[in-house]
C-alpha cells in the first residue's frame, strides 16, 4: 500500500482533546501528525473554557480554598456513577493538580478570583467558582463544597484561551497540522490499525481555501445558534470538498487516536440512539465537526459503543441568582427538582416532564430583586436570555391561580405545591426536594409571574445539548474496545468521541477536564510502539 504521509501517531479531529493528546504524544518523542475537517479548535474553542478540577490545585490554594481529593470523589462518584470506574474517578481527582499545572506549562491562563454568587457562567470578574452542584441540597451532605470550575482567563466566554495557547505550544514542539482534512476511514493491516484515509483540500487554489476557512468560521461561529444558517454554509462547504477534495492515504507507524468529539450534530445518529428524548426541540451545542463520524469509523472495524443515549440538556435559571429561589413546576403544578442545582439536572427533570413543560414560578419581590441582578451577575449572551424570557416566556396573575390558568398549569396545584412549599419554610422543615435553607424563599407576594422554561421555547430561552456517549476504551491506556472486550491495536480515542468521566451527567468543565485528562492518557499510550522499536 502506498502512502502520502505518516507519522508516528496520527490525531484525528484538533480541538481539546486532539491538542492535548497531540502534545502528550510529543512529549513522549512522536512524530505527530494532526487533521482537522475544518481549521481546529472543535467544540472546545467554542466553549466556556471551564476546566473541572480540584483535590488542592494551586489556583484554589491562591484563592485559599481547601480541597482534597477525597473530598472530589466524594462529590463526583454521586455525579459520575458507572460511567468510568471508581479506580479511575479516583485517579481523575488525584491528578486534578497536576492537570491544571500542565495547562499552566503550555500557556492556559488562570486566575484565583472567586464568584461570590451562585451562577452558571461567571461574568470577566471572576474566573473560579461552583460550577456543579456540589453547594446545592443534597450534596453538601456528602462532600464540602468547594469551588472547582476553573475558567480560562480571558473576555467573553473562554473556550478560545484553552485551545489556542495549546495550539500554540503543540506547533512549538514540532506538532504537524493538516487542516481542511477529513478522515473517511481507518485502515487496517493484520488485525491493526496502520492509518486513515482521508480527503483533503491541501492542494486546492489558495483563494477556495480562504473561502473555506471563511465558511468554517462562519459554521462555528454565529453558525451553532443558527441551525439554518449552518446548514446552508455547509451544504457550501461540501461542495468545495467534492470539487477540490484530494483523497490521501496517512500511515500511522504508532497508533490513530480518534478526537472527533460527539454526534450532536448529526440529527439522524441523535434520533436513532435518542428517540424518545425531546432532542429537536434544544439547540445542538458544538461544532459541525461533531457529527459522529469518528464513531462511526470504528464501530466498521467492530468498536463497542456505550451510553450512546446519554444527552445532557441545560435549563440554567441563573443569573440571576435569585432564581434559585423560586420554583420549577410542571403542566400538573407540582415542584421538579431542587432548583439549586446545576441546569443539567433541570434539564433532565424537564426532559421526562408532561410535554417536555415546565414554568419557573416567581412572585414581586423574587423578580424584583432578579431584575437589580441582571446587569451585574450576566455576560451578553445571560443577559439577552434573561431579559427575552422576562419580556417575551412570561404570564402574570394577579393571583396563583390567576397566572396558573394563564399560563396552561393546573391551578389547584400549583396553589397546593405552594401553600407546601412556603409552610415548610415557614416551620423551619426541610425542604421536600432538599434545597437548602439559605437558598429557599416564600412564594408570598403578587403579582405573579410563571416563566416559561420549556423545551420548547426555542425562541426566547433555548435549550443547549449535546451527547455524552461514545466508543468504550479502556480507562489505563485510551485503547478502543470490542464487543468482546478485547483492544483494537493501533486504535485509541479520547474527548466526546469515547465514554469518559461526564458520560453519565455533565457538569460544566468536567467535559473539558475529561478531554485533557483522557488526551493525555490516549497520547502517551499511543506511541508505546515508538518506545519498543
Amino acid at each position: 500500500m502506498t502512502w502520502d504521509d505518516e507519522a508516528d501517531v496520527v490525531v484525528v479531529g484538533y480541538g481539546g482533546a486532539g491538542v492535548t493528546t497531540a502534545l502528550a504524544a510529543r512529549e513522549r518523542g512522536a512524530d505527530v501528525l494532526a487533521i482537522d475537517r475544518y481549521l481546529g479548535g472543535g467544540a472546545t474553542e467554542l466553549s466556556g473554557g471551564i476546566i473541572y478540577a480540584g483535590a488542592g490545585t494551586w489556583v484554589q490554594h491562591a484563592a485559599g480554598i481547601d480541597d482534597d481529593a477525597d473530598n472530589m470523589f466524594a462529590y463526583l462518584q454521586a455525579e459520575v456513577g458507572d460511567a468510568v470506574s471508581p479506580a479511575t474517578l479516583r485517579r481523575f481527582c488525584e491528578e486534578s493538580p497536576a492537570l491544571i499545572d500542565w495547562l499552566t506549562e503550555h500557556g492556559v491562563p488562570f486566575e484565583a478570583s472567586v464568584c461570590p454568587y451562585k451562577t452558571s457562567y461567571p461574568t470577566d470578574d471572576y474566573y473560579l467558582y461552583y460550577s456543579g452542584s456540589e453547594n446545592a441540597g443534597g450534596y453538601r451532605e456528602l462532600a464540602k463544597p468547594r469551588q472547582r470550575g476553573h475558567r480560562a482567563h480571558g473576555p467573553g466566554v473562554s473556550g478560545k484561551a484553552v485551545f489556542r495557547p495549546l495550539a500554540r505550544s503543540a506547533a512549538a514542539r514540532g506538532v504537524r497540522v493538516r487542516t481542511g482534512t477529513t478522515a473517511t476511514r481507518l485502515v487496517v493491516e493484520d488485525g491493526r490499525v496502520t492509518g486513515i484515509e482521508a480527503v483533503t483540500l491541501d492542494g486546492a487554489p489558495a483563494a477556495v481555501r480562504r473561502r473555506f476557512a471563511a465558511l468554517a468560521r462562519i459554521s462555528s461561529k454565529p453558525g451553532v445558534y443558527h441551525q439554518g444558517l449552518r446548514r446552508a454554509v455547509q451544504a457550501l462547504i461540501a461542495r468545495i470538498e467534492r470539487k477540490h477534495g484530494v483523497p490521501v492515504r496517512i500511515r500511522a507507524r504508532s497508533g490513530v487516536v480518534l478526537t472527533t468529539g460527539g454526534f450532536i450534530a448529526n440529527s439522524a445518529m441523535v434520533a436513532r440512539h435518542s428517540p424518545h428524548y425531546p432532542w429537536a426541540q434544544g439547540l445542538p451545542l458544538g461544532s459541525a465537526g461533531d457529527d459522529g463520524s469518528g464513531i462511526t469509523m470504528a464501530e466498521e472495524i467492530g468498536a463497542a459503543t456505550g451510553k450512546m443515549d446519554a444527552m445532557s440538556a441545560w435549563r440554567f435559571i441563573g443569573p440571576p441568582s435569585a432564581f434559585y429561589g423560586a420554583i420549577a413546576v410542571n403542566t400538573e403544578g407540582s415542584r421538579m427538582v431542587d432548583e439549586s442545582r446545576y441546569g443539567a439536572a433541570l434539564g433532565a427533570a424537564i426532559a421526562t416532564a408532561p410535554g417536555h413543560r415546565a414554568w419557573l414560578l416567581v412572585d414581586a419581590e423574587l423578580a424584583a430583586e432578579a431584575r437589580t441582578q441582571i446587569a451585574g451577575q450576566s455576560v451578553w449572551f445571560q443577559r439577552m436570555q434573561t431579559e427575552r424570557l422576562l419580556r417575551f416566556g412570561r404570564t402574570t396573575g394577579r393571583t396563583i391561580e390567576e397566572a396558573a390558568t394563564r399560563a396552561g398549569v393546573d391551578p389547584a396545584g400549583l396553589r397546593a405545591t405552594v401553600d407546601a412549599h412556603n409552610q415548610a419554610i415557614e416551620q423551619g422543615t426541610p425542604d421536600p426536594l432538599g434545597k437548602p435553607d439559605d437558598i429557599r424563599r416564600p412564594i408570598r407576594t403578587g403579582p405573579y409571574a410563571l416563566l416559561d422554561i420549556s423545551f420548547a421555547a426555542r425562541l426566547t430561552y433555548p435549550m443547549p445539548m449535546l451527547t455524552l456517549g461514545g466508543l468504550l476504551v479502556d480507562e489505563h491506556t485510551g485503547a478502543v474496545r470490542t464487543e468482546t472486550g478485547d483492544t483494537i491495536p493501533g486504535l485509541y480515542a479520547a474527548g466526546r468521541a469515547a465514554v469518559g468521566i461526564c458520560s453519565n451527567g455533565y457538569v460544566s468543565g468536567l467535559s473539558l477536564a475529561d478531554c485533557v485528562f483522557a488526551g493525555r492518557r490516549a497520547g502517551t499510550h499511543s506511541v508505546q510502539r515508538v518506545d519498543q522499536n
